[in-house]
């Protein structure tokens, strides 16, 4: 049977990584939300299974995968869940923990990057909290990217296999989400990671190398890739961007 995703269908948000693992697998999914053929449609069959009293282990929020009896949520969880069985994962338990550590540890960088423009509250518009969101940005730019940058650069360079891989010889799914770190911050905050991109080689090095498979490239180019836009997690604000 294929993988059940549910995510929100007009962003990539939290769910690109689960849905750039999918596509670079060519594992088989329904993008359950993205089948509905109206905008009410396609929030109800989210909304229907949050909703379910009777649901024995819940979601709290999407994204969540259905596998037959299985239903995964947290992206960072689904990963780890679905690595190993698409292929994606690091053959011995160690590797595997740590793939998982680092899935968790970008699960903390795209709460960062959310909270540069809702620094306050999501529940208020981001008009609401400019000066609050310029203050957060400037602070997130200056300190928390090159930290986060500088953990991944570090990871790659100690890396025994020496693969260009942030784990071991091959391409595992972590690979992938840092694809999309750097293709979100270089659409929220482009003039400022311009500027320090180039400290981060081997970072840059792997995203170039997954943007080139030819699955994920694939994937880039067809409109199963939703745009990033101004709802998602990577929200590009001319204000913010200093």
């Amino acid at each position: 049977m294929a993988y059940q995703f549910y995510y929100w269908s007009v962003i990539q948000g939290r769910g690109e990584v689960v849905r750039l693992a999918l596509e670079e697998a060519g594992a088989d999914y329904i993008d359950v939300a993205r089948e509905e053929t109206s905008e009410d449609g396609r929030r109800d069959v989210i909304l229907t299974k949050l909703q379910d009293e009777n649901l024995i282990c819940p979601p709290f929020a999407p994204p969540f995968l259905v596998d037959g009896d299985f239903m995964i949520a947290q992206a960072a969880n689904i990963l780890q869940y679905l690595g190993p069985r698409i292929g994606l994962s690091p053959g011995d338990e160690h590797s595997c923990l740590f793939a998982h550590q680092i899935q968790l540890t970008v699960t903390d960088l795209l709460m960062e990057v959310h909270d540069t423009h809702h620094p306050i509250s999501n529940a208020l518009y981001f008009e609401d909290q400019i000066e609050e969101a310029k203050k957060r940005s400037a602070g997130f730019i200056e300190n928390r990217i090159p930290k986060h940058m500088a953990y991944y650069e570090k990871i790659l360079n100690n890396n025994p296999a020496q693969s260009n891989w942030l784990i071991g010889h091959d391409l595992t799914y972590p690979d992938l989400s840092i694809f999309q770190v750097v293709e979100g911050l270089r659409y929220a905050f482009p003039k400022a990671f311009s500027e320090i991109e180039g400290n981060f080689p081997k970072v840059i090095a792997l995203h170039d190398a997954v943007a080139k498979r030819s699955n994920v490239s694939e994937y880039l180019t067809s409109d199963r890739r939703i745009p990033f836009n101004t709802m998602g997690i990577f929200r590009y604000y001319p204000e913010l961007d200093t």
